[in-house]
């Protein structure tokens, strides 16, 4: 029976590759052993000490060319499922004609959770999980687990591994769900990974990789060169098109603004054609070192709108326990709150930062009014204060559960009001008079909310989904027409956005406060753009437009306070009503 089996296998693959035609490209030189060429070793080891992905074993090799010198830290180039386009060649001539820098090779396998020993079981092969899947588990196993084990090694004549840590000097490689990784791990780490090589890529529907080429258009760019192949007899099954895909992703990258080469051919699924070419995209990927890789400009008009050449993400502060609640006065000053540690800072036109309330109750939410006062929602207290120009706090409304807040032109003050996760939240109208109601509740955590540029209509995030809410303002201040609105973006290893705070430009635009980074809805709540924030503790919380014309946006994330000059201007509620743009449609 089993030699029955193997002669069907044998069978069908023989028919399956005799229906593609032949391939054959020209090889080379590069990828053959030249006489007096400097030789680099291999070593190889094998590594079970993951705690990201526990309990696997892997082997792994390490490539060290004959010019690597230990005082000096060399390059990276680091490929999925082991050695592959006969690299260690490869690397031997480029580096040897200057082609490429010094760099040292690393070589893995995908991790396999081995059967108990005698048992009648078969290993758990961890490679879809670790290769196909999006977030930066991978690239964390790498930054974290094996690359420094790389560097406890030591050559065979006893120098020690030094490994560069400047994304600049590293590259990173594989086929198929390798490359899928291989691209991931920069898209989640460009700081850490500039370079890609990418053969017969898996950009399709295995665990979410279909989803690149609409992220990479709605990003702000990433510092990533990349270089793809495939062959228009790839795979075209359940799971997609890998040719198609592949195409798509060239589109996206050269709409977004990436350095990005291709060689097509007529293969299929297998290394031939990436063998053949592999020199040819090590010299493009290294070309020019050690200038950086440079981060293109994106053909998408919403951030083209927003983005100032030039103008990056700058700290504000950092070292807080967390950060939340934030909101601008008139002068376009930004307060902010640190929650645990229940303190207000100011940040001033001159930036410089001071602390002006040490017993804020906990505030979450902050907002000025039209009065000039500042309102928090105090969920230590579980009381909505007002606090004057000497921070005199006064009592709005009491006994009532609270998270953020926004106080209208007209004096109405709307508060959600989340009672844990999965239960539903509710949301109070608090009007000039003092009177308080609940307006809406079953929101699964109700969260941030914001006002429409001309105060008709009402925004408010549902942490627990990816759903953005939208409301009606009736000219007594109740709501109606409830409705999902924004449809977020979620990360891959995240069960929600966790939407967080969220503020309006005058342009009618929604930023919105996610995992992901500020997620941007137009007025039809279409997200157009993310920008993502530099790494921090926890994610983006909240976000306010200050300073003297109300176009720098500050972020709350996690410990940190960042700021960033937009071509655009914030929305203050404690002015009269604006009318925006009509939307396009």
């Amino acid at each position: 029976m089993k030699q029955l089996l193997s002669f069907i296998c044998m069978f069908i693959a023989t028919n399956l590759f005799a229906q593609q035609p032949p391939e054959k490209y020209p090889i080379d030189s590069a990828s053959i052993e030249q006489p007096g060429v400097p030789k680099g070793e291999i070593l190889k080891f094998t590594f079970n000490q993951s705690k990201i992905f526990p309990g696997t074993t892997r082997d792994y090799w390490i490539y060290i060319p004959k010019q690597y010198k230990a005082e000096q830290p060399a390059c990276v180039y680091v490929n999925q499922d082991g050695i592959q386009w006969k690299a260690p060649t490869v690397f031997d001539n480029l580096i040897h004609k200057k082609d490429m820098p010094v760099t040292i090779g690393v070589f893995i396998t995908p991790g396999k959770v081995l059967a108990d020993s005698g048992s009648n079981t078969l290993d758990r092969f961890n490679r879809s999980f670790e290769y196909d899947g999006l977030g930066d588990a991978y690239a964390r196993f790498l930054l974290t687990e094996i690359l420094p084990e790389v560097e406890k090694q030591k050559t065979s004549d006893g120098r020690a591994i030094r490994l560069s840590k400047n994304g600049n000097d590293r590259a990173i490689g594989g086929s198929s769900s390798g490359a899928v990784c291989a691209f991931t791990a920069a898209w989640e780490h460009p700081e850490a990974f500039s370079r890609v090589f990418s053969a017969i890529g898996t950009y399709v529907g295995l665990r979410g990789a279909d989803r690149y080429p609409i992220l990479i258009r709605k990003y702000e760019p990433k510092p990533i060169r990349i270089f793809l192949q495939d062959g228009a007899n790839d795979l075209n099954i359940y799971a997609g098109d890998w040719w198609k895909a592949n195409e798509t992703m060239e589109r996206a990258l050269i709409f977004a603004g990436y350095e990005v080469n291709h060689i097509w051919g007529e293969g299929g699924h297998n290394g031939n054609q990436g063998t053949a070419i592999f020199p040819e995209a090590m010299r493009w990927l290294w070309k020019g070192w050690p200038a950086t890789v440079a981060t293109g400009k994106s053909k998408n008009q919403f951030l083209s709108d927003l983005l100032i050449p030039g103008e990056e993400w700058q700290l504000v502060g950092e070292g807080y326990q967390f950060t939340e609640g934030i909101a601008a006065n008139a002068n376009g000053e930004i307060y902010f709150q640190d929650i645990p540690a229940s303190k207000t800072y100011k940040v001033g036109l001159d930036e410089k930062l001071t602390t002006v309330n040490i017993d804020s109750k906990r505030a979450s939410g902050t907002s000025f009014g039209p009065d000039g006062k500042r309102y928090t929602a105090a969920g230590g207290t579980k009381q909505i204060l007002s606090y004057d120009k000497n921070e005199t706090a006064t009592v709005v409304a009491d006994s009532m559960g609270s998270n953020d807040i926004v106080v209208a032109y007209n004096g109405n003050i709307y508060v959600t009001s989340p009672d844990g996760v999965t239960r539903p939240s509710k949301l109070y109208l608090i009007r000039p008079n003092g009177e308080k109601l609940v307006v809406d509740e079953g929101i699964k955590f109700a969260n941030g909310l914001a006002l429409s540029p001309d105060q008709t209509q009402l925004y408010v995030t549902e942490s627990a989904t990816h759903w953005v809410w939208v409301y009606k303002i009736k000219a007594d201040g109740a709501l109606t027409f409830k409705q999902r609105y924004g449809w977020l973006h979620t990360a891959d290893m995240d069960y929600n956005a966790w939407s967080d705070g969220l503020k309006c430009d005058t342009a009618g635009r929604i930023f919105v406060a996610t995992k992901t980074g500020l997620q941007i809805m137009d007025q039809l709540g279409r997200v157009n753009a993310i920008l993502p924030v530099p790494p921090s503790n926890n994610q983006v919380s909240n976000m306010y437009f200050g300073g003297a014309d109300f176009n720098i946006l500050y972020v709350t994330a996690g410990d940190k306070v960042f700021r960033r000059k937009l071509k655009t201007r914030g929305v203050n509620y404690f002015d009269k009503a604006i009318l925006p743009a009509k939307p396009r449609m």
